[in-house]
């Protein structure tokens, strides 16, 4: 016999699929949204569809978006001459507040095998096409530093190496406020392979 009703059932189910919303999260959102007011219910509700119905990719550069081009790429104030590629929307967000003033390349992922993801599943073709009509003189490759980003690193820098005047990559190493005592082994050799003269 099912202890909750079968709509608070299924609204748990789904709320559950989120990333992070374990069956506890999910059960507590729930009856939540339960015990809110319905006027905030519907406007949860109807910000759900519009976002998912509004935002698509600029065809530029990739990034999540209401207009197209995005923002960014339609800012006159950031420098054609560098483009950062990222793996993920979110990183954008993240170079953002650096106050990085360059343009972007947004990937949609990194090469994993594992996962069935190559180069032809990332949006690399898009980057060579957009090189042709806009050449530049820094490539800036920020994808993450796991295996993955690793390798899709490698990989654009290969490909793109007489392309681009200067293809670089972005630091790895320790983070400011941090303790050696703390830090992992790789992240250390990262450090130490990194190093500049002071």
């Amino acid at each position: 016999m099912a202890v909750f009703p079968q709509p608070l059932q299924r609204l748990m189910e789904e709320l559950n699929k989120l990333p992070g919303i374990g069956s506890k999260s999910a059960q507590r959102i729930a009856f939540h949204i339960l015990q809110a007011p319905k006027e905030e219910v519907s406007a949860l509700a109807e910000a759900l569809v519009a976002a998912k119905q509004k935002i698509g990719y600029c065809s530029n550069c990739f990034n999540i978006t209401d207009r197209d081009p995005c923002r960014l790429c339609q800012d006159p104030r950031r420098e054609d001459n560098v483009i950062c590629v990222v793996e993920d929307p979110r990183d954008v967000v993240a170079l953002e507040k650096t106050n990085f003033k360059g343009r972007y390349h947004v990937l949609g992922g990194a090469i994993s095998p594992l996962e069935g993801v190559g180069p032809e599943q990332l949006r690399i073709k898009e980057l060579l096409e957009r090189l042709k009509k806009q050449p530049v003189e820094e490539l800036i490759l920020a994808t993450n530093p796991t295996l993955e980003g690793e390798a899709t690193a490698m990989y654009l820098a290969r490909l793109l190496r007489g392309v681009v005047p200067s293809i670089t990559r972005i630091a790895h190493g320790l983070p400011v406020g941090g303790d050696l005592e703390y830090v992992d082994e790789m992240t250390l050799t990262k450090a130490l392979e990194g190093r500049h003269q002071i």
